[in-house]
């Protein structure tokens, strides 16, 4: 009986719910703008980054501003682009310093309803646009330096670039980081995606048609979609690198009762199910650590907030920023205490 009811409530989503959702979204303006800092023409240069942010107290995490600063030390502008409908007095003048324009809209559309918003104001691409990341606050970090990240972003090799890829739902880059290239930018696929985003008020729908769909409109339109830590080199680091150390600590009866060990040994085992099952795993929550140790700048706030796929060795996060990657977690521990609820870090 419970699983016909769940059964019923899945098709009653997505039979009913989902499309009068989409009916909401047809009829809603795409225009939620509330203000624009500076007022008049924004002059933007080749390179530009939309970098979506939302909170609903119109507060900037510090974390943010040292991932804004690199973005423009490594030559691109950045357009802030909140979801918050207000931003604090000190916040705003902090941001200022640092990008090229700030734009604050209605909490509507998420964050892909804010790009669209975002490109249909400014007009990008321009004629001189040579790139454009589409970026979020949905990360804690950078924990290391982002030039070497950015200087991987080679648009021979690719005309689009994610940081990571995922085959959950059908294959796509990952929405968190998305950059786009000349060829991306005046591809037909390109305009004709972001004029079909509507601000639809139900996220698994944004989540199939928008962050599974962008990639798959690019596929289809004939462009080249790449990530920088790709999903097979994932899996087999985390079998070579996960079963060396479980076998070595294995050795000792401590080890082999230590529940940090334990949670890593059942991690590396989920894994494994998943390659032999053909199961897609996501590679910012299950392969969260090997990503870390290959280099990648970030950890996902909703892994350590929620976890809500139970990823079993997360717990000791702390220790792999701190000890391995030699980065500080104080910053991240610090959101966590505004963020978690009955929960340790």
């Amino acid at each position: 009986m419970r699983e016909l009811t769940q059964r019923l409530l899945v098709l009653g989503k997505w039979y009913i719910w989902i499309p009068l959702a989409r009916l909401y979204g047809r009829m809603r303006s795409t225009r939620q703008i509330v203000s624009v800092w500076p007022q008049g023409e924004i002059g933007l240069g080749p390179k530009i980054v939309l970098f979506m942010h939302f909170d609903a107290r119109g507060v900037v995490r510090a974390q943010i501003y040292e991932y804004l600063r690199e973005l423009k030390a490594s030559g691109r502008e950045i357009v802030f682009v909140s979801n918050a409908g207000r931003l604090q007095p000190g916040d705003m003048h902090a941001l200022q310093g640092i990008c090229s324009s700030v734009i604050v809209r209605r909490n509507i559309g998420y964050d892909f309803g804010a790009w669209r918003e975002a490109l249909d104001y400014l007009g990008l691409p321009r004629a001189g646009t040579e790139e454009v990341i589409f970026a979020n606050d949905s990360v804690f970090g950078p924990l290391v330096p982002l030039g070497d990240t950015l200087r991987r972003l080679n648009y021979n090799k690719a005309d689009i670039w994610g940081l990571t890829e995922s085959w959950q739902h059908r294959y796509h880059l990952q929405s968190f980081f998305l950059a786009f290239g000349p060829a991306a930018l005046r591809a037909e696929a390109f305009g004709k995606f972001w004029k079909t985003v509507r601000p639809v008020p139900v996220k698994s729908f944004i989540v199939h048609a928008y962050e599974v769909g962008i990639t798959q409109a690019m596929v289809k339109g004939g462009l080249r979609c790449s990530a920088i830590w790709e999903y097979q080199a994932l899996l087999k680091r985390a079998n070579s690198e996960g079963l060396e150390k479980l076998i070595e600590t294995e050795e000792s009866e401590l080890g082999r009762n230590d529940p940090i060990h334990i949670t890593r040994k059942l991690q590396i085992l989920r894994i494994r199910d998943g390659v032999a099952r053909r199961v897609a795993l996501n590679p910012t929550s299950d392969l969260w650590r090997h990503l870390l140790l290959a280099g990648f700048p970030f950890i996902k706030r909703e892994l350590l907030r929620g976890n809500p796929t139970q990823v079993e060795d997360v717990g000791d996060w702390v220790e792999v920023v701190r000890d391995v990657l030699a980065a500080d977690p104080e910053p991240i521990l610090l959101d966590l205490r505004t963020m978690l609820k009955g929960g340790a870090p």
